[in-house]
């Protein structure tokens, strides 16, 4: 079945976004001059796998910034919420983390990028991630949305890699065990 890998940026005290899905925070920090391995990371996925704060955050940028298909879960989102010139790469499910992971394995897909919070911990709750790239970032925002939600059962990491940046940022690679 395809795998689901993480690659996200987050808060020192845990968090991924504002409360309203907003990261100007992230987006502050000077890190231009920075090679973090994200185009490496989605060239090795095969999908993008997003939620719709995810999705409408990202619509927000100057650009759209990836190169791979997107599907966005949502119950609520219809395919005229997606702009016209973004038909052709992202499209929308309703489906359960596992089913969709299943339809993806039939269209023979390998690796799919998770992303976004409630997204994220859903997948985890259903043991599909493979690994996690987890930088993070030298600021506290003090609420919003968390990366890691309940569980019901300890997930063990292995730590594959980690390394500091000039800029303060951190960032920790784990296999999950």
């Amino acid at each position: 079945m395809v795998t689901g890998h993480i690659f996200m940026a987050m808060s020192l005290d845990g968090f991924v976004a504002r409360k309203d899905h907003t990261i100007d925070w992230l987006i502050k920090q000077k890190t231009e001059s920075e090679e973090h391995g994200f185009a490496a990371f989605e060239a090795s996925n095969d999908c993008i796998i997003m939620g719709s704060g995810s999705f409408k955050t990202v619509l927000g940028f100057d650009s759209w910034i990836y190169t791979k298909p997107v599907i966005v879960m949502s119950g609520s989102m219809v395919p005229s919420d997606i702009p016209e010139k973004l038909q052709s790469q992202v499209t929308i499910s309703d489906e359960s983390p596992t089913t969709l992971m299943r339809s993806l394995t039939k269209k023979g897909y390998a690796r799919a990028y998770v992303d976004g919070g409630k997204i994220v911990q859903s997948f985890i709750r259903e043991g599909l991630i493979a690994s996690l790239s987890i930088t993070l970032v030298p600021i506290l925002i003090g609420n919003g949305l968390r990366l890691f939600g309940a569980l019901k059962r300890d997930i063990d990491l292995s730590l594959i890699h980690s390394r500091s940046y000039d800029s303060g940022l951190v960032q920790l690679q784990y296999r999950v065990a």
